[in-house]
């Protein structure tokens, strides 16, 4: 009897301290796979494994999480947008998100309130709301919003955290054109401020109403707070931050988007993290990504001093922004975008996905191969007591390791109940 007791209160201590540290996710942004299956992407292990099954795959590595986007009405993209990745509208998504959840992984909803990329140069108001009285467009965003959130609901697949607006340093609906854009910089007026509070609280109010269980992040850009001595970068990153804080905007986390050949060197996130303590939030890196070969295109900083573009390069960026990040305890999220960019085994003037390869993926255009980054990322999900967390779902694939219980029973399939086992003679909790 003694035995047993202090076997429960092991299981519920080691339960307890890997909770404090299971508020941690890596993974990425794979918005545009169904695309790549769909047209026949051939994806292949490090090794030249084939891999059925990129999403199940990649949480075998050690992914728990992903990163989906949206967009309002894709179909009204550019041709060149489209040709970018713009096309994930509702019903792209639902069956994506559905394998998410079913693989036991966490997910995060990306809402671009726009028909096309949203960042700090975009943001323009979709189609459907153009011309909109401000309080209307409100409405509008709350309605839209709920929408979706409860059709993600009703599939079963509701998000774990949402973004409401990406990349939104810069406010978000500007409207239509530059002539009229209602910006959000600094110094912007207090009317644009005063409207972009009141369409951010409505977005933030829809997800509260209808996933109030999911953690709610504000997703901003603007990392690089010394490179060239620029200081006017710390007040748009701090600035925005004081501005959500004086306009009493609901949110969880912040959410960063780190591109060391835009931003700068990595002691530039790092000084960015470190101004942002001070708000009290988690922080999550939303956006990341290095070259394995070559350049990505417009890129304004050289690290390759540092990390040189190859598969080696690219993991050394990886091991190293891991590193950094886990001596931050604020520091919840890392997720690397657009990885799973394959245009391996397509023909490429039929069936491409993308008009252009993108450079910073972690999957080899050439060979369709694995680049070794991948499976660095799960290394930011260390804890404390040096017990992995993993998410509860489907069995291990064919030559996983055995999973046992703590008292040495074999299991046939991966535990989907809460608790410790043991999985390659470590210690894991199945969340």
């Amino acid at each position: 009897m003694k035995k047993h007791l202090r076997s429960v209160l092991l299981t519920v201590m080691l339960m307890a301290a890997v909770s404090a540290g299971a508020q941690k996710y890596a993974g990425g942004d794979i918005s545009l796979l169904p695309s790549y299956e769909a047209n026949g992407a051939k994806y292949y292990d490090n090794n030249g494994a084939a891999v059925s099954d990129v999403a199940a795959w990649l949480h075998d590595q050690g992914w728990n999480a992903v990163r989906l986007r949206l967009f309002v009405d894709p179909e009204n993209a550019s041709a060149d947008a489209r040709g970018q990745g713009v096309r994930q509208s509702l019903d792209y998504i639902r069956p994506l998100a559905k394998r998410i959840k079913n693989l036991g992984m966490a997910w995060v909803l990306d809402l671009h309130y726009s028909d096309t990329w949203a960042d700090p140069s975009n943001q323009w108001t979709p189609k459907r709301w153009q011309g909109l009285a401000d309080n209307v467009l409100a409405d509008s965003i709350y309605a839209y919003t709920a929408g979706v959130l409860q059709t993600l609901k009703a599939d079963g697949c509701a998000p774990d955290m949402i973004q409401t607006g990406n990349e939104i340093s810069y406010g978000m609906d500007w409207g239509t054109s530059s002539s009229d854009a209602k910006y959000c910089y600094p110094s912007s007026s207090k009317a644009n401020w005063d409207r972009f509070a009141l369409l951010l609280g409505k977005a933030v109010q829809a997800c509260r109403d209808v996933c109030p269980q999911a953690k709610v992040i504000v997703h901003t850009e603007r990392v690089s707070v010394t490179q060239q001595n620029d200081n006017r970068q710390y007040a748009a990153l701090t600035g925005f931050y004081d501005k959500m804080k004086s306009y009493g905007i609901d949110y969880d986390v912040i959410g960063l988007s780190y591109y060391p050949y835009f931003h700068g060197a990595m002691y530039e996130l790092e000084g960015a993290i470190e101004r942002l303590g001070s708000y009290g939030k988690d922080i999550m890196i939303m956006e990341t990504g290095y070259p394995a070969q070559w350049a990505v295109g417009g890129t304004t900083y050289d690290y390759t001093r540092t990390f040189p573009y190859t598969e080696d390069g690219q993991k050394a960026y990886t091991d190293s922004l891991v590193n950094m990040l886990n001596k931050h305890s604020n520091v919840k999220g890392l997720f690397w975008w657009f990885p799973e960019a394959n245009e391996f085994g397509l023909d490429w003037n039929t069936k491409r996905v993308t008009d252009q390869w993108y450079n910073a993926t972690l999957f080899n255009n050439q060979n369709g191969r694995a680049f070794k980054a991948v499976g660095s990322l799960k290394n930011f999900l260390q804890t404390s007591t040096g017990i992995k967390a993993v998410g509860a779902g489907a069995a291990t694939s064919a030559g996983g390791a055995a999973w046992y219980t703590l008292s040495g029973r074999k299991m046939k399939l991966k535990p989907v109940e809460k608790g410790i086992y043991v999985n390659g003679k470590k210690k894991v909790a199945v969340e």
